[in-house]
């Protein structure tokens, strides 16, 4: 099962993925190293199969959830 995530959440990179993929309309495949793994970015929204749009210092990016994790400040 998926983790979930509120659109708006900060959520930080536990693993890096093969690949990542552009949050645009037409995406496109990236190399996984232009994320870091600690970055924390914010959810922008949930996409089908697992997948979150996550807004990064370098651009919007789809991730799965294994990926990342929330940040919770307690």
């Amino acid at each position: 099962m998926s983790k979930e995530f509120i659109v708006g959440s900060k959520v930080r990179v536990v693993t890096l993925p093969p690949y990542v993929k552009t949050a645009d309309t037409m995406p496109m495949l990236r190399p996984p190293d232009i994320i870091q793994i600690g970055e924390e970015g914010i959810v922008l929204d949930r996409r089908p199969g697992g997948y979150w749009g996550v807004r990064f210092s370098r651009g919007a990016f789809l991730i799965d959830s294994q990926y990342i994790e929330s940040v919770e400040t307690t």
